[in-house]
């Protein structure tokens, strides 16, 4: 390879996995001096190659997952460093040279998951950083000095260390979009200083023994805050500082103490999810049917009944996800079966006698789990004529003429107070208390109201079979009968793609996804294309996929191509049952966009190199020849 005179131009290098320790590192990286990228995560190196100090223009370097205990000397001699990733590896704060933190276009740190203490000597320097994660170590204090020049970081994850404050100069990090403090014992840390962090759109301090009395009461200066996790706390109430919040979209208050949400948590608006799981809670309040643009709704492990769910939830016309898992349901309200958009439906662990016989008419439902509720007897499917009818059609319609007289923009005249109105689920519910009290009284209705039922549901599930029987098989689908043609991916994508559960991103560079690190998820170009990898374990504990690729909005057409086709790729090497989805600057969707802790950010200019060729000027060799026939004429 190196007689042909190519290394010069190779622009990105992977060499993880390979086992360094026992075998020599090439020599021949000494000739890629055009180098912008280089992966060599899981190599087992105890140092770093002497050859590296030769790559004057790398500007990314990973080295994860690697036996690391200091970085002296190759990473200083690189001027045109970017992005350095060490996480999971064994350096101490001795470990790594001052120099590093001098480079002008360091912009991305990472040194999580190492045996750091104390803040690195010189971080303080790094002045251009925009990313810095050190999290998972052991560091117990943080200077004052070292966040004094870092006014224009983005990024900040300390969490899961032994921080019990926070220095006052933190006050000055007004740029900062994101802050993770998770797991740090900070039971005596006011924050004065959040509310001077005006720019800040995420803040997770889960674990962090946060209390009524410790958390701000006033967050109005925090405009762009968006996304809020307080979950494993000591909360008994939602803090009043969060009321003065309105543009939040994602609340986590999960595993604390609290028996009563109050009415107010209408003011916002723009919440999509609302996370209230393992508290002690009895009943939701009435006013979280005005939260509009609420899609995601998590209260499993409380102490919620039947009365608990307020019978205005069908509202909520863009809930996609209901979880209310460990409760102590008996029945849910018909109108929870009214949010058409209700994809996941999860009711696994309760009392469930029977769920409303709208349940069937959710045509957007792709999961409902039930499980675990021993006494719960499914109502009758509709038959064909009732699903086909114009009842279906018309279903959750108001017809009244105050609706119809409201929707004219008629002035309605002031009418009485509507008298209750009756909740059928509730009556059956009555009729069943009633039938229980009576039962002790009159050992004999019981026993012939319990035949009754028995023969009940012995006649419906006889009708359930014949229907059932009725349906005729469906034949295998076409594309499952076709014989794929044995394709190796395994040069575009890692053995452990998809295997665990997470997210993984590729951009296109050179007509091949290239795997991009953690701290860059959601930090898109815009003339750059990227491939989303989503993996979750299903309700069998299987894994399950979902993939797509973003297409920017100034992206070159070899990279639209090359992302639409290495997605399709990738869902064959995975063996994927899902569609790959398009996604398009501007106009991603509310799924995508759910894939990130924070808004996706747009970055001017592109990233990667596009896989055309460029077309250079053809040198010329030109020669004037005179028309006279004699010199002397000249």
């Amino acid at each position: 390879m190196a007689k042909t005179g190519v290394l010069p131009f190779v622009r990105g290098i992977d060499f993880s996995q390979n086992d360094f320790k026992t075998k020599k590192f090439p020599d021949s990286v000494k000739e890629m001096q055009g180098l912008r990228w280089l992966r060599l995560d899981k190599t087992s190196m105890q140092e770093i190659p002497a050859e590296l100090g030769t790559l004057q223009k790398l500007e990314h370097i990973s080295l994860r997952r690697n036996q690391l205990e200091k970085v002296f000397g190759e990473l200083t001699s690189l001027p045109c460093l970017r992005t350095i990733n060490l996480r999971h590896n064994k350096l101490k704060s001795s470990g790594i040279p001052p120099q590093i933190f001098e480079l002008d276009d360091l912009t991305t740190l990472d040194l999580s998951w190492n045996n750091l203490r104390e803040p690195p000597q010189g971080l303080d320097k790094a002045r251009s950083l925009l990313v810095l994660n050190l999290s998972n170590n052991s560091i117990d204090v943080i200077p004052g000095n070292v966040l004094m020049n870092l006014t224009d970081i983005l990024y900040l994850d300390v969490s899961n260390n032994k921080l019990e404050t926070l220095p006052p100069q933190t006050r000055r990090l007004v740029h900062m979009q994101t802050l993770i403090l998770n797991d740090n014992p900070l039971a005596l840390f006011q924050f004065r200083q959040l509310p001077s962090l005006v720019g800040l759109q995420t803040l997770h301090m889960r674990n962090t023994q946060r209390c009524l009395t410790n958390f701000p009461n006033n967050l109005e200066a925090l405009s762009n805050l968006t996304d809020i996790d307080l979950s494993q706390n000591t909360l008994t109430k939602i803090p009043d500082g969060l009321f003065t919040v309105p543009t939040l979209k994602r609340l986590n208050l999960s595993e604390n103490q609290m028996k009563e949400i109050p009415s107010s948590i209408d003011m916002w608006q723009k919440l999509e999810v609302l996370n209230l799981c393992r508290n002690e809670l009895s009943a939701l309040p009435a006013s979280l049917c005005k939260l509009n643009s609420l899609r995601r709704l998590f209260v499993n492990g409380n102490k919620l009944d039947f009365e608990g769910i307020p019978s205005g939830i069908g509202k909520l016309a863009y809930l996609q996800v209901f979880s209310a898992a460990n409760n102590q349901l008996e029945m849910i309200p018909e109108g929870l079966c009214r949010c058409g958009s209700l994809k996941k439906l999860i009711l696994s662990g309760n009392r469930l006698i029977t769920v409303p016989d709208a349940i069937h008419l959710l045509t957007d439902l792709e999961m409902l789990d039930l499980k675990d509720n021993p006494d719960l007897v499914m109502p009758p499917k509709p038959t064909e004529a009732t699903v086909s009818g114009r009842d279906v059609r018309f279903y959750n319609i108001d017809f009244s003429l105050q609706n119809q007289l409201r929707l004219a923009g008629a002035i309605m005249p002031p009418q009485p107070p509507p008298a209750p109105s009756k909740d059928p689920i509730a009556r059956k519910m009555r009729l069943r208390r009633r039938h229980v009290d009576q039962a002790e009284a009159d050992t004999a209705q019981a026993k012939i109201l319990k035949g009754m039922k028995d023969i009940a549901k012995d006649k419906d599930n006889k009708n359930y079979n014949e229907l059932k029987q009725t349906e005729p098989l469906k034949p295998k689908r076409w594309d499952e009968a076709l014989e794929k043609p044995p394709l190796d991916y395994s040069e575009f994508f890692d053995e452990d793609v998809g295997q665990i559960p997470g997210l993984v991103v590729w951009e296109i560079e050179n007509f091949l996804p290239n795997q991009i690190d953690e701290a860059a998820h959601g930090k898109f170009y815009e003339g750059d294309c990227y491939i989303v990898l989503q993996t979750v374990l299903d309700q069998n504990n299987s894994l399950d996929w979902k993939i797509y690729f973003w297409i920017g909005s100034q992206a070159t057409l070899d990279k639209r191509a090359c992302a639409a086709i290495h997605a399709v790729n990738l869902r064959n090497y995975l063996g994927a049952q899902c569609r790959t989805v398009r996604e398009e600057q501007a106009d991603e969707s509310e799924e995508f966009l759910a894939l990130f802790d924070a808004e996706i950010a747009y970055i001017e200019g592109g990233r990667t190199a596009s896989g055309f060729y460029t077309v250079d000027e053809i040198v010329r060799l030109s020669l004037i020849m005179s028309n006279f026939p004699f010199p002397s004429q000249l």
